[in-house]
């Protein structure tokens, strides 16, 4: 029943009215966040994303985007959330994009590995300190999700221990770490 913008409930009512446990209600909470369903503001709330449900801009846009073009627009704006991050992530962040980064190493299959992939890539966005970007990334990584559930075929049923991005997702989460933002 909530409109795109529309502010939620507090987690203690959300709680109460749905009865269940805190950590049950904000692993859905993060779940939601993730597919950009919608967005969280430290001290403003939860709010629901525009909507994402394959209709108007949204929907002509996934229809333009090759996987080619997806990725030139992931290098334009995820090299700047990184450096971004490099510059302003607090040690927590960081700990966050350790683990996500550990977890998608560790996935054994591909849908672990793509969850973990999302929550790394998500966590530099974070990272970054800026709720506008973060919000771009969102966006940014819901078409991406749209354009790759289409026209990604998957030639084993796990990644290989010498996936690239491991190696790459290392090289960014030292840069990070030691503030380089080159």
């Amino acid at each position: 029943s909530y409109a795109p913008g529309d502010r939620l409930p507090s987690e203690r009512e959300m709680i109460a009215t749905l009865e269940m446990r805190r950590i049950t209600l904000r692993k859905a909470l993060d779940a939601l966040e993730l597919e950009g369903a919608i967005w969280r503001h430290v001290g403003k709330g939860t709010f629901v994303a525009h909507s994402s449900g394959g209709h108007g801009a949204f929907a002509d846009l996934k229809q333009k985007m090759s996987p080619v073009r997806m990725v030139q627009a992931r290098l334009c704006i995820e090299s700047s959330l990184a450096r971004e991050a490099a510059i302003n992530a607090s040690r927590e962040a960081i700990i966050r994009i350790n683990h996500a980064k550990n977890m998608a190493s560790a996935a054994t299959n591909w849908t672990d590995y793509e969850n973990q992939d999302d929550a790394f890539h998500r966590a530099i966005a974070a990272a970054s300190d800026n709720a506008l970007l973060l919000l771009i990334f969102d966006q940014l990584n819901h078409i991406r999700r749209a354009v790759a559930h289409t026209e990604v075929i998957r030639g084993s049923s796990r990644p290989p221990r010498a996936h690239s991005s491991f190696d790459e997702h290392e090289a960014i989460t030292q840069a990070i770490e030691v503030r380089d933002p080159v």
